[in-house]
């Protein structure tokens, strides 16, 4: 009988190790085999072909300045603060 409901959909594996795998003689192990197949099959895909998630992102375009544009070197506004040497001192005679 090839697919029997009274099996598990997991059984023991036989390397003699404590781990479960999916049993095809169950239909939903069948199905989790066969799912789980696909899934790996389409996910390796993607990744080839850089789509999907594995896309890479997309350059973000520098802000680019107008060459006439000057306000970059313009000096600062006048705030009300003394610029330049001191105008109180003179080494004239």
């Amino acid at each position: 009988m090839p697919f029997d409901d009274d099996e598990p959909v997991f059984k023991r594996s036989e390397l003699g190790t404590n781990r479960y795998e999916y049993n095809p003689d169950n239909p939903v192990g069948l199905t989790l085999i066969v799912l789980t197949l696909v899934f790996a099959g389409v996910m390796l895909l993607l990744m080839h072909n850089h789509a999907g998630p594995f896309r890479p992102p997309e350059p973000t375009p520098a802000p680019s300045i107008p060459p006439d544009d000057m306000s970059r070197w313009a000096p600062p506004p006048d705030d009300g603060l003394p610029s330049g040497p001191p105008s109180g001192t003179s080494d004239a005679p």
